[in-house]
């Protein structure tokens, strides 16, 4: 007879999970006593949504479902926000919720709300597990779904009395290892079509690439010397330095990649849903419009159709695509390789530092660290205009180096770089953040400091929320509302969590800065002064302003 947080707990065991992130409630004490002799680590978070986040990015780094605990109510709602991230990001994910007694139900009780209600329509599942012998029967059920088609958070809640009852159930096995392959027609589909373009682009998606994927990726695209332009955030799916990777499209982009877009004839996409960031608002391709050509491979049938029109459709997972494709031998002719040298050549043009105002500049920062950084330091960051010099400036060598929401999450980065850090402690990680998004999650400093979590935090500190002022001065040139910041001393209060905190105020400090950061061993906060003036990589405020008020004149 086990009580049903053992049994929780046992489950998760039988599917492999080594860690779990958590902020503790009284409503499932049981799965807490559960875990205290499992030697499942418990990652405990100092709120709901940063715990869910850390969930969210060890899901992207190990391709299985992220976990994370959190009590009912208020500890949910925070949660969501992670749940929300991997749910864009297609990342696999189970949040398990307390819930109040099931005797309790429907009478408003102390914290109470309908998960399946809440979480209906930003999971891929949400249920509640009424029968403590059932926990093992919706455990296998959340793992199986949150792996399938294309991966996503499940959410699942517990009543506390269900988790407090004993009763005697036996373990379910883990889902099978899925038999890889793809269908040799549906290789066939792709390369015949990629033979018979002039102007093609592969654009490799999803969320769960290994090295081998990314290197049988390079592997047929350089021996069909074709473009690779990777989706928003998915920047390390393949050797950034390869003669055939082309840039990422997504916020920020070259716009010379993006009239590659435009003119393309033909679109492979491998794993990617082609969405709005990737086509600037649909307005470089559009679903509307019988051209280009898209070949979309993708494993979640639903999505083949449901904003292109496929030509054709492929069910199958990409990376099984790619492995395949690699051993496909390329045609005699091919018309597109001096496309591909051009792109190239515009890429190499485009991660060149465009000088921004003042004694820091963020781009000589990013291309120190891009010339200094091990090829398998893990890079994260959240939401803000700082992220648009990491996406442009830095150059990611292996698959799984870029942890980032494709969601345009704020606080995201601190949270996954504490995340990255306790599951690869030998590596380097780095956490980019603006000052506003950094306070965001702020508070999960102190977990870093509790696990020893020598994660190294760049903060770029212009004052202000950058992105929603840099709209702000397109639309409204001048009339600054809600977005100036008032800002805490960032490496004072690395100090104050027994970390390394210094300040940037003249960019050549910044390399010895960084040394005396990972010398430091523990968690360490460098903060760079950037010039107000420094909005985008390649438009100053006064440019923004003066751009938005010629725009406003126009008729």
């Amino acid at each position: 007879m086990r009580h049903g947080g053992q049994i929780l707990v046992d489950a998760l065991k039988a599917n492999g999970v080594e860690r779990v992130f958590s902020v503790p409630g009284e409503s499932f004490l049981a799965a807490l006593d559960g875990l205290l002799d499992s030697g499942i680590q418990n990652v405990v978070c100092r709120q709901e949504g940063g715990a869910a986040m850390m969930a969210e990015a060890a899901g992207k780094l190990t391709g299985r479902p992220g976990i994370c605990l959190v009590t009912r109510g208020p500890g949910a709602t925070n949660a969501s926000a992670g749940v929300h991230v991997a749910r864009q990001d297609s990342t696999p994910m189970i949040l398990f919720v307390g819930q109040i007694a099931r005797g309790d139900r429907d009478r408003g009780a102390f914290q109470e709300v309908d998960y399946r209600q809440m979480f209906g329509g930003l999971a891929k599942w949400a249920a509640e597990i009424d029968d403590t012998a059932r926990i093992p029967e919706y455990v296998s059920r959340a793992f199986h779904l949150a792996m399938s088609g294309r991966p996503g958070p499940v959410v699942l809640a517990l009543p506390e009395d269900m988790l407090s009852e004993t009763c005697d159930v036996p373990d379910l096995p883990p889902p099978a290892p899925r038999i890889r392959g793809v269908a040799p027609a549906a290789v066939e589909a792709v390369t015949e079509a990629i033979a018979s373009a002039q102007r093609p682009l592969i654009v490799p998606g999803g969320s769960l690439w290994a090295q081998e994927d990314g290197e049988a990726l390079r592997r047929f695209a350089e021996g069909w010397e074709l473009p690779v332009t990777a989706p928003f955030r998915r920047q390390s799916h393949m050797d950034n330095e390869s003669p055939s990777y082309a840039g990422d499209l997504g916020v920020g982009m070259s716009p010379k990649l993006g009239e590659a877009l435009r003119a393309a004839d033909l679109v492979v996409s491998l794993g990617s849903r082609l969405g709005d960031t990737l086509t600037h608002g649909y307005t470089l391709i559009d679903p509307a419009k019988p051209r280009p050509r898209i070949v979309h491979v993708h494993p979640d049938p639903d999505e083949l159709g449901h904003v292109w029109v496929p030509q054709p459709g492929i069910v199958a997972d990409p990376r099984d695509m790619v492995a395949a494709l690699a051993e496909a031998p390329p045609p005699a002719t091919r018309p597109w390789a001096a496309q591909t040298r051009a792109l190239r050549a515009d890429y190499e043009a485009w991660r060149m530092p465009t000088e921004t105002p003042g004694m820091v500049k963020l781009e000589r920062a990013v291309c120190w660290l891009r010339d200094h950084l091990a090829p398998d330091a893990i890079i994260t960051n959240g939401a803000g205009n700082f992220a648009a010099f990491v996406h442009r400036y830095h150059s990611f060598r292996r698959c799984g180096t870029q942890l980032a929401p494709t969601s345009g999450s704020m606080g995201y980065g601190l949270p996954a770089a504490v995340s990255a850090k306790i599951a690869r402690p030998s590596q380097t990680v780095v956490c980019f953040a603006g000052d506003g998004d950094l306070q965001m999650t702020l508070n999960e400093l102190s977990t870093a400091q509790q696990y020893g979590v020598a994660v190294i935090v760049i903060v770029a500190n212009n004052g202000r929320y950058g992105t929603i002022r840099m709209h702000q001065e397109k639309h409204y040139p001048g009339r600054v509302s809600g977005t100036d910041l008032a800002n805490p001393d960032f490496a004072a209060l690395a100090r104050a969590y027994g970390g390394f905190g210094a300040v940037v105020e003249n960019g050549d400090d910044f390399p010895e800065a960084f040394r005396q950061a990972e010398a430091a061993g523990t968690l360490a906060i460098i903060e760079l002064k950037l010039d107000p003036e420094a909005l985008t990589t390649n438009l100053t405020l006064t440019e923004t302003r003066a751009a938005g008020l010629k725009a406003s004149a126009s008729p």
